[in-house]
């Protein structure tokens, strides 16, 4: 008998986030080739995207649309999230290992008695078809794999840009909209949201990341690395030193008490590369370090690392990355 895999689908800005279409290969990749993937969908004037959605899966995307829905909140998500799965009857549920997945998939484990892994990084079904999920752990130093047990639904959250975006389906699943009723003990109301973002492009989210320590000395340190940041098309992040300092936003963060990232490429300017940095970017494709101390533990870790003064390298990198891409 055919299963359902869900996936919970994320917009942010008027499109849908690229973890999204993430998370629908990590289902393919889950599933047996008899089943089919699905979707959920949740938000204000996010009909159009469901048709877009839509067109990425063999199975319904159920859409759930509603002015009170413009904001996240975890209380009126859950009962939205719970009427739009009842009818698909899912055998698992994947969320992107974003703010919202990380908050959202717990309740809905929990609430199911579900099993969850969490920040998966790789999936595929073994011989006795299966599924076995990757995932990180002590700083990105081991991996561990997981597969659930029994019958239940599953639950699952995808690291970003981990695996691939999903292709296009050739029949695209029907859009389904489904009713959505206010929890009658709702306790939490969400007025407004400030979003600090790194520049232009998602943190999590950057195919490249131009990341600043404490070696950038001051907030204006780091309009060298937003300038490369800029040409490359990249999002600026930060060491926590450089939070703590002062140099920047904690929104710009990266590490085990900041956000994690494994973009295509990390630059790391005038980061040290302490143990706990590490834990949110030694997943990155190629890592470069540049760092005026050749002895900084971040050339361990680098693919290719340069030793010089940042405010000199990084202006040179920006003009040399203008010429090629210009």
């Amino acid at each position: 008998m055919s299963q359902t895999y869900v996936v919970v689908a994320e917009a942010r800005g008027g499109k849908l986030r690229q973890v999204t279409l993430e998370a629908v290969q990590a289902a393919r990749a889950a599933k047996r080739d008899e089943d089919r993937v699905a979707a959920v969908l949740i938000g204000s004037a996010v009909e159009p995207l469901a048709a877009e959605l839509a067109g990425y899966t063999d199975g319904p995307v159920h859409v759930v649309d509603h002015p009170d829905l413009e904001l996240y909140n975890p209380e009126a998500y859950a009962a939205a999230l719970d009427a739009a799965l009842e009818p698909l009857a899912p055998a698992a549920v994947f969320f992107g290992h974003t703010a919202i997945g990380r908050d959202l998939a717990p309740v809905l484990a929990a609430r199911l008695g579900a099993g969850q892994i969490s920040d998966v990084v790789a999936i595929r079904r073994d011989g006795d078809g299966e599924a076995s999920y990757d995932r990180p752990l002590y700083a990105g130093k081991a991996f561990e794999t997981k597969r659930f047990i029994g019958d239940g639904v599953r639950v699952v959250t995808v690291r970003p840009n981990n695996f691939p975006s999903a292709d296009p389906v050739n029949a695209p699943g029907p859009v389904v909209p489904i009713g959505y009723a206010a929890p009658s003990d709702l306790r939490t109301v969400v007025k407004d949201v400030v979003r600090k973002m790194s520049g232009k492009v998602d943190l999590t989210e950057a195919k490249i990341v131009v990341s600043g320590g404490r070696g950038v000395k001051s907030a204006e340190g780091f309009k060298p690395l937003e300038e490369l940041a800029e040409t490359l098309g990249a999002a600026v992040g930060a060491s926590r030193g450089a939070c703590d300092a002062g140099y920047c936003d904690y929104a710009l963060q990266i590490g085990q008490t900041g956000k994690v990232v494994t973009p295509e490429i990390y630059i790391a300017c005038g980061i040290s590369g302490a143990i706990q940095h590490l834990a949110g970017m030694s997943q990155s494709r190629v890592i470069i370090a540049i760092n005026k101390d050749p002895e900084a533990p971040i050339f361990k870790v680098a693919d290719y690392g340069i030793v010089g003064d940042l405010f000199e390298v990084v202006p040179l990198l920006t003009a040399e990355f203008r010429k090629v891409l210009a």
